[in-house]
């Protein structure tokens, strides 16, 4: 009898110890997984980053056919200049914050919303080489994408732009925007490099 109660006390504080470990254990498989999605956190930061950039060089863009010709070298170089020492200072800013706040938000949802077993499922997913690999080429053949795309789209959708923008001046009460818009020639517009200009 007396052994039986030490085996059973014995197996009680065995569970008791391991709950702490299996806590831990979950843990450390939620910090694994955040350490294994830190290059899409890094990414999405540098997206939200350069999205304000992108939009205030389409506006520049439009408004660059207004610059006099003579002028126009050294202003897309002043905006170049400017974009590079926004997004040179905005993207480390926003990777750092980006993966200080990962833990509390994505690694929360992680622990509340998985088990351990589902935990290691996608551990086990991310380090697949398939999946690295494919998250590797992603970001080009996206980029790939976005350019035909927009190769493919451009006589289609500027003129639709030209009404729209139009449209939404007449609304406001201001003059449209000139014809022609960008320039076709001369100096490269603010935000387009080497080969990206179009």
């Amino acid at each position: 009898m007396i052994r039986r109660t030490h085996a059973v006390a014995a197996c009680l504080a065995a569970a008791l110890v391991a709950t702490p470990a299996f806590a831990q254990s979950k843990k450390e498989l939620v910090n694994k997984l955040l350490l294994l999605q830190q290059p899409g956190v890094e990414a999405m930061a540098k997206n939200l980053a350069e999205q304000p950039a992108i939009q205030l060089t389409m506006a520049a863009r439009q408004a660059f056919g207004n610059v006099p010709q003579d002028k126009r070298e050294s202003v897309a170089k002043a905006i170049d200049a400017d974009l590079k020492k926004y997004t040179d200072e905005a993207v480390p800013l926003l990777r750092e914050r980006s993966i200080r706040l990962a833990p509390s938000v994505i690694g929360t949802e992680l622990e509340t919303n998985f088990n351990e077993a589902e935990l290691k499922q996608l551990i086990e997913w991310f380090e697949s080489p398939v999946i690295k690999r494919f998250n590797t080429l992603a970001p080009g053949m996206q980029r790939t994408l976005s350019e035909k795309l927009v190769n493919e789209t451009r006589g289609q959708i500027e003129p639709k732009l030209k009404t729209l923008e139009n449209s939404m001046a007449r609304h406001l009460g201001l003059p449209p925007a000139p014809e022609g818009g960008a320039p076709t020639g001369g100096a490269p517009m603010p935000g387009v490099r080497g080969g990206d200009r179009k």
